[in-house]
């Protein structure tokens, strides 16, 4: 295939939820993008937010639903699955600190909800589909990408070219994008391993997000609800890789049993209705997030410990303010590639996540050591924070994603 001059404004290298994202925002305003996806084809949207619930799941903020929202995909996904929930609990197994809030005292509705990933990637799929100004090409595995006065030439493993003014990495964590760019990353091993499933509980979970901090790592409840009931949880355990493969091989029924004691029988009876499968976790950051006619997104630019549920969040912030800058630049008749303008998006991002990176590993930190002193003083100071109001709702904005000056999309 000959190679197409400006075909696309934009190419986005990745089609997962970032990526899709970026793409419907920029498709919106009328840029011509091409979404290069390495997958062979798109969801099937009939078949997604059916039966079991998917293992991968996210925590999506009240910030997100907006903009989730403002894309016409929140529709299609409540439409399939998503599961509300107006309360958190925090505690620490080793002591008896313990925090807790609901919607009413975060003055919103709702606090988040938990959605299979695959929902929210096929709406906005479906979104992207009758978008005109955009094209999604799948089975598209990049091979070269080269640096041209003007833009990126990308060439793919099947020999397919693309030119382009900017190109976006949205290709996850280990992005090839940012590889073959030469951008340096940062990367932590936080010696943990993330066990994800979804189970089946004694007692409904009420629409509460549910987390102890045991010495070991972190063990998350995440409530689901299939067909109205909500005995249902999606579950992320932060552990060591050791004990990880250790939980993952045990029968269904044992393990169901560890987990109950795990979490001190909060939900009565655990009952595993799908296989665990666990997850070396690694921080990253890259070292910087733009180039000339480059530019990173999510999980590209920084991946996150699941603690709080924030890395698709972080991802869909960073594709809104790329988009609020490259349609405001786009106005004015200004080359998208300009590093100019790119930089005024790494400016407004990088801020934001490098706090959310180091909060996530100091609490890991914290909560991972076996000091005496430390253990004392979390314990105070989950209970502290309980009672102190204006600490707590500085907390819980933060949790809901009300975080420094939003771009227009998520207001």
């Amino acid at each position: 295939m000959n190679e197409s001059q400006a075909e696309s404004e934009v190419i986005v290298v990745g089609g997962g939820l970032v990526g899709a994202a970026l793409a419907c925002l920029l498709g919106e305003a009328g840029v011509t993008v091409t979404v290069l996806d390495a997958r062979p084809g798109p969801l099937d949207g009939e078949a997604v937010g059916r039966g079991q619930p998917a293992q991968r799941v996210s925590a999506v903020t009240p910030v997100s639903q907006r903009l989730l929202t403002r894309l016409g995909a929140w529709p299609a996904m409540a439409a399939r699955r998503v599961t509300p929930y107006t309360g958190m609990q925090v505690w620490d197994a080793e002591g008896n600190g313990e925090i807790s809030f609901d919607a009413d005292q975060a003055g919103t509705d709702v606090l988040g909800h938990i959605v299979e990933n695959d929902v929210m990637l096929a709406a906005l799929e479906a979104r992207l589909a009758r978008l005109p100004s955009v094209t999604q090409v799948f089975g598209a595995r990049l091979d070269v990408m080269q640096t041209t006065a003007v833009g990126r030439r990308l060439m793919l493993a099947d020999g397919r070219r693309y030119f382009t003014p900017l190109a976006v990495a949205a290709d996850g964590a280990r992005s090839q994008v940012r590889e073959l760019a030469g951008i340096d990353v940062s990367a932590r091993e936080t010696g943990h391993a993330a066990l994800v499933t979804t189970v089946r509980t004694g007692r409904g979970h009420g629409g509460v997000a549910r987390q102890v901090f045991l010495a070991s790592g972190p063990l998350a409840f995440l409530p689901l609800s299939v067909a109205g009931d909500d005995h249902y949880c999606s579950i992320v355990w932060s552990t060591s890789p050791d004990e990880a493969a250790r939980l993952c091989a045990l029968p269904r029924d044992a393990l169901g049993r560890e987990m109950a004691a795990a979490f001190e029988q909060r939900l009565g009876t655990v009952e595993p209705i799908d296989d665990a499968v666990h997850i070396p976790l690694t921080q990253r950051h890259a070292g910087h997030y733009v180039e000339p006619g480059l530019a990173l997104v999510g999980d590209a630019a920084h991946s996150i410990h699941p603690l709080a549920g924030q890395g698709v969040n972080l991802g869909f912030m960073d594709a809104a303010v790329l988009a609020e800058e490259l349609i405001e630049a786009r106005r004015r008749g200004a080359e998208l590639g300009d590093i100019r303008i790119l930089s005024r998006y790494a400016r407004r991002r990088r801020g934001d996540n490098a706090s959310m990176l180091a909060l996530m590993d100091g609490f890991r930190l914290l909560f991972g050591s076996e000091n005496p002193a430390l253990r004392l003083a979390r314990n105070i100071g989950l209970s502290g924070v309980d009672r102190l109001e204006p600490v707590k709702r500085l907390l819980m904005r933060q949790a809901i994603g009300e975080r420094g000056r939003l771009p227009a999309s998520c207001r």
